[in-house]
């Protein structure tokens, strides 16, 4: 009788332990290869909708949960604007139910554009992208002499998150990788870009490489795009080509920077709308009108962003 408890004991403590490492071993980090950023909802749609998810991680202070599927691929949503993104992706980088030692990051989102760089539903991956709300802005009507109403606050302070130069390998990656997607567009937008004078803002939807501005500011107008472009040159050192502007990227590259994995971030913003109304139009009803770019930018986000992606995911060692 002794024996034979002895051997049941036995035989429970060594099912208890395999049972142990089995848990152990389905509790290890998610390995991520390539980490897809959306800020809302819209642009969140498409990839919830049309990947298959096996994966997800419920991360405190983030509203909906980062998915990843077994090829490495994740995606997860920050949330509107510098802080929410700078936040969010901080959380995402210290979880230790992921692993990103190998992987890639890749803004996929949706934004604005002056109609002489860019045109409705392109997509523009960025070398630099400039934060252009810090600084000393100043009306015009207070200080006209003030250059596009904007004084830098000098070299000797200036943050260090005001202008990131991404990695030029990899954007040159993502670019000759997805330079030839097909992309969506609507004939119903010809009447809408041929309002404006330049060819840029008459073109189709193609895949560029240029460069991003941040602002909480969400402006419009030709005199704020001046400003923006000002301070996208002024920041750079006359090295960066304002195209797009958002929300986000400068907090998203800060969070990688300080985890020291700025050289694996990709930024590709798409355009939903004209940073400007066509000459005669009003700034304040195109503020409040729905973007006529939205659904094909944000169509074109997807696409491009999982081109890049699925390239990056095949591509480990790249930078």
């Amino acid at each position: 009788m002794v024996t034979r408890t002895l051997g049941t004991l036995i035989s429970i403590v060594a099912l208890t332990l395999a049972a142990v490492g089995c848990a152990s071993h389905s509790d290890q980090p998610i390995t991520v290869r390539a980490m897809v950023i959306t800020m809302f909802d819209p642009e969140a749609k498409p990839w919830i909708e049309r990947q298959h998810w096996t994966h997800e991680v419920a991360l405190s202070g983030i509203r909906t949960p980062v998915r990843c599927n077994d090829s490495g691929l994740c995606m997860m949503m920050t949330g509107e604007g510098k802080v929410n993104a700078a936040l969010s992706v901080s959380t995402m980088l210290a979880s230790p139910e992921l692993n990103l030692d190998k992987a890639y990051f890749i803004t996929a989102g949706i934004g604005g554009t002056p109609p002489t760089a860019g045109t409705l539903g392109f997509a523009a991956w960025a070398n630099w992208v400039v934060d252009v709300d810090l600084g000393h802005h100043i009306l015009v009507q207070d200080d006209p002499s003030v250059p596009n109403g904007y004084l830098s606050l000098g070299d000797s302070d200036k943050p260090v998150t005001q202008a990131y130069q991404l990695d030029g390998k990899l954007v040159d990656a993502v670019y000759r990788n997805t330079k030839d997607v097909a992309l969506a567009d609507d004939p119903g937008l010809a009447a809408i870009r041929n309002a404006y004078p330049a060819q840029a803002g008459r073109d189709k939807p193609y895949v560029a490489v240029c460069d991003s501005a941040t602002g909480d500011n969400f402006f419009s107008g030709a005199a704020s795009s001046a400003q923006a472009a000002y301070i996208v040159d002024l920041q750079s050192g006359g090295k960066a080509h304002y195209c797009t502007t958002q929300m986000e990227d400068n907090s998203t590259a800060g969070a990688l920077a300080r985890a020291g994995k700025l050289n694996r971030y990709a930024d590709l913003r798409t355009a939903s709308d004209f940073d400007q109304p066509p000459a005669g139009g009003s700034v304040t009803a195109l503020l409040n009108a729905t973007y006529t770019g939205f659904a094909i930018s944000l169509e074109n986000a997807y696409r491009v962003g999982l081109a890049a992606a699925n390239y990056l995911i095949q591509h480990p060692d790249l930078t």
